[in-house]
């Protein structure tokens, strides 16, 4: 069985592996978001072949759901977006995902969550030791990688991001502001996250297709490498269907 589309990535840990994923996932113009970051429904681009998605969420009209900000702009259920991770893999028995969420809500809330759309069995829950390679992941069906910008577990599988992740600064405006600073998170920490977006002042596609294009994503994936001593495990952008993301993604897990 090929583990994310690939045979040769079963034997990697989940730290040698780049995953392509979305900033503010469920902010697209799919489900209405305004201002959207994305094109597409958190279904398309699960079927595109986007494994991680950053994701907010808060409690609003006494229910949870993600929004990006403000409810009113924007909002879909959490519980919907769950049952669609659930459904993908139930579908797709070879494929691992990260979901990292950006929190507004209590970690006893998105258990509760986790548990109604059964994927609290489905998460994986690192002890601190060596870091599982996909095929084992695929194996034992812990195929979600979960963490959370502010809360942490318990449950044991609700990682705290900057427990587990480092990252880069993400508020640039030009492709010749793109840094690779260590930003949350310890350099210690064994994955890594590259926010590779523009803003300015909002998300658009123009702007996307300059980040995303092949020499400018993978220019930055590579000297960001090199900086912080691994691979970019989450190559995180906006408008993802503009420029080069998933060969980018490729050209990384081929080295």
């Amino acid at each position: 069985m090929a583990c994310n589309g690939r045979v040769e990535l079963c034997e990697r840990s989940i730290d040698a592996v780049a995953f392509p994923a979305t900033h503010n996932a469920m902010a697209n113009e799919a489900d209405g978001f305004v201002p959207p970051n994305q094109p597409t429904s958190v279904a398309t681009q699960l079927a595109d072949g986007i494994r991680g998605l950053l994701l907010d969420t808060y409690e609003w009209q006494d229910d949870l759901y993600l929004c990006h900000g403000y409810c009113e702009l924007g909002a879909t259920p959490l519980a919907d977006t769950l049952g669609v991770v659930a459904a993908f893999l139930d579908a797709h028995p070879g494929e691992v995902i990260h979901l990292m969420f950006q929190d507004a809500i209590s970690a006893e809330d998105t258990a509760r969550a986790f548990d109604a759309a059964g994927l609290s069995g489905r998460a994986w829950a690192w002890d601190g030791g060596a870091l599982p390679t996909l095929g084992e992941l695929v194996a034992a069906d812990t195929r979600l990688v979960v963490s959370a910008e502010v809360a942490g577990p318990p449950p044991d599988w609700y990682h705290h991001a900057w427990d587990l992740y480092v990252d880069t600064p993400y508020d640039f405006s030009s492709v010749d502001e793109f840094s690779c600073e260590p930003n949350r998170g310890s350099l210690d920490n064994p994955l890594f996250l590259l926010n590779h977006w523009l803003q300015d002042p909002l998300s658009e596609p123009e702007l996307a297709a300059k980040a995303n294009a092949y020499d400018v994503l993978s220019g930055r994936a590579l000297a960001c490498a090199e900086a912080f001593g691994r691979p970019p495990t989450l190559v995180a952008v906006d408008w993802y269907t503009e420029g080069d993301l998933f060969a980018v993604v490729d050209a990384l897990n081929d080295r």
